[in-house]
């Protein structure tokens, strides 16, 4: 659209005995207004009644001085230089908009504008489309001379009353009406790409593992969260999600069946009792995806880290799965993800077996031991997570605060040498800062 200027004129049907007109060259930054296949102002770089000849370029939107523009249309241009409002109306259509505001209402319906109505020299300027459409125009796209035209086809003129006296005449068939251009297709909205960040409190979840038959959490679980879209080609991901589950394992110290303390061990070895502590078990989640659907639904891969407070060795693995962000550009989302980790593994070192590595070191284990021999530990992790958002500032505003909150767990399967399967899961609620 930026390049809608003298390449205009080639539109204009020019006697062969008028002259052509000189328009002037438009100011930098600037292209001249086309309306009715002529330019409005023979010279768009100079001033004419205090206003402003000539429109803007602002990324791919056309704005145009409102009441130079307008006027010419035979409507009635009042500004209120107080709230910022001006309002322009004719027969048929009321148009209004507020400096500063990316609104439009047109006959009493409200639009959203890629760009807001502004002040240019002293002058108010308006997005040409939205504006021109709204006061009856047609505005059409000539890609082939990169030339946008603007036309307003006034309605013809009613007949005259036929005399009393003079007997009715045959109904006269309707005027055809003007050929209509065929109506150019609105710009896409602009793809908005988000970048968040979150952090939220987990209300007591419920863990099930060796350590644990169903316990609810203690002290302080938490949730933290980012996420960033970019473009490079095609639409990106990049997002991280850490959770820190807090936990009590119980032991009566009774060394009774039924002692809670009693637990499974690693590689085999059968049961031993463990006093009771708070346990703590932590997952970092990093995702790389790409967008396969809109709104914002990505296919990645992922990169598990896992640790524990009670001794077992740090996990890691390899994944992959779906992600669905939130779309932060409106009051009210919803989110989801899910990460499916087929092995998560680490080292694993055989300690003395009792049984098999009587006191005396190694020479006094018995054949076949596997004291101090390696393996790989591996379980199997699905994460997932389900939430919404609720946005506290303006779905607009480039930066601002929303609610969050959803349900969210991990379901882990027990593999080589792990002792059990593992369950934790629970329903969180925090803040996050759109950036």
């Amino acid at each position: 659209m930026a390049a809608a200027a003298a390449a205009g004129l080639a539109l204009t049907p020019v006697d062969a005995q008028t002259p052509t007109a000189d328009f002037g060259t438009p100011p930098a930054g600037e292209i001249p207004i086309i309306f009715n296949d002529h330019h409005i102002y023979s010279k768009p770089d100079r001033l004419k009644a205090n206003r402003v000849l000539a429109a803007l370029v602002r990324g791919n939107t056309v704005l145009v001085p409102l009441r130079s523009m307008f006027e010419q249309t035979g409507a009635t241009v009042s500004y209120d230089a107080a709230s910022g409002t001006v309002d322009v109306s004719k027969p048929g259509s009321d148009v209004k908009v507020t400096v500063g505001r990316p609104e439009v209402i047109i006959n009493g319906e409200s639009r959203p504008l890629d760009v807001p109505p502004q002040i240019y020299h002293g002058s108010v300027v308006v997005p040409l489309r939205v504006i021109s459409e709204g006061m009856g125009a047609y505005v059409q796209w000539i890609p082939e001379r990169k030339t946008v035209v603007v036309r307003y086809i006034a309605a013809p003129s009613p007949a005259p009353p036929p005399p009393l006296t003079t007997p009715a005449p045959e109904p006269l068939a309707a005027p055809s009406a003007a050929p209509s251009a065929e109506p150019t297709p609105k710009p896409a909205r602009r793809t908005r790409y988000e970048r968040f960040v979150v952090g939220d409190y987990l209300f007591a979840p419920k863990v099930y593992n060796e350590f644990s038959p169903g316990n609810s959490g203690v002290g302080v679980s938490y949730t933290a969260r980012a996420a960033l879209e970019f473009k490079a080609g095609l639409s990106w991901l990049v997002s991280a999600d850490y959770r820190s589950y807090r936990y009590p394992h119980d032991d009566d110290g009774t060394g009774r069946v039924g002692d809670p303390g009693f637990v499974t061990v690693i590689g085999g070895y059968g049961q031993t009792e463990v006093p009771s502590f708070v346990a703590k078990d932590s997952d970092l989640d990093g995702h790389l995806g790409i967008r396969i659907a809109n709104p914002r639904i990505y296919v990645g891969v992922g990169y598990l880290h896992r640790e524990e407070n009670y001794g077992y060795p740090k996990l890691n693995g390899l994944g992959f799965g779906l992600e669905k962000l939130p779309d932060l550009d409106r009051p009210f989302s919803v989110y989801a993800s899910a990460y499916d980790y087929p092995n998560v593994n680490a080292d694993f070192t055989y300690p003395q077996d009792l049984y098999t590595c009587p006191p005396g070191g190694t020479a006094a284990c018995a054949p076949g031991s596997l004291y101090g021999t390696t393996a790989k530990l591996t379980d199997r992790f699905l994460t997932y997570q389900i939430g919404v958002t609720l946005l506290l500032t303006g779905a607009r505003d480039p930066f601002g605060l929303f609610l969050d909150g959803g349900y969210l767990g991990d379901s882990i399967r027990a593999k080589a040498l792990s002792p059990s399967d593992a369950i934790e899961r629970g329903a969180y609620l925090g803040l996050g800062l759109k950036l």
